[in-house]
């Protein structure tokens, strides 16, 4: 084969020669594990930390994790970690299940939260009885016990 045209230059750029595994070159590049963002490991280090049996919102575990207003980022995260998170104790807002009705990762959403004796009903949880840190009394005393009664003389 003779030289190439200019077109084919443009056509068929020329290939870059692979080294040897064996090479010095080679043997020097050492390929480094891409860095977790500190945003990132804030976000996971929340989630992990969501009691059984409770709930919280993308919103609220932004603020908890020190970003107010990076709700979406929370939702990214969960998308995008390799990490065994508790992705089922997050909600929206107003306590209802992010996934589309009927949607497999609905209805394991809606399992896995029974499961720890969180009810869900119309794909929606209560946030006041069961989101994270929102009963200061209960968090504070304990369980609220029933008023004994007076006994009628």
């Amino acid at each position: 084969m003779g030289r190439l045209r200019d077109w084919e230059k443009r056509v068929f750029p020329p290939r870059k020669q692979r080294l040897p595994a064996s090479s010095s070159k080679a043997a020097q590049t050492v390929m480094k594990p891409p860095q977790t963002p500190p945003e990132h490991t804030a976000i996971c280090a929340t989630i992990a930390a969501i009691p059984r049996g409770q709930i919280a919102s993308y919103g609220e575990i932004a603020v908890r994790a020190g970003l107010p207003g990076r709700a979406r980022l929370v939702g990214r995260v969960l998308r995008e970690t390799e990490r065994e998170l508790p992705w089922h104790r997050v909600l929206r807002a107003d306590g209802r299940i992010a996934f589309p009705p009927r949607s497999r990762a609905f209805r394991e959403q809606v399992r896995k939260l029974a499961a720890e004796g969180v009810p869900v009903r119309n794909g929606r949880i209560d946030i006041a009885r069961y989101g994270w840190g929102r009963d200061l009394d209960r968090l504070l005393w304990g369980p609220s016990h029933p008023k004994p009664t007076r006994a009628r003389r």
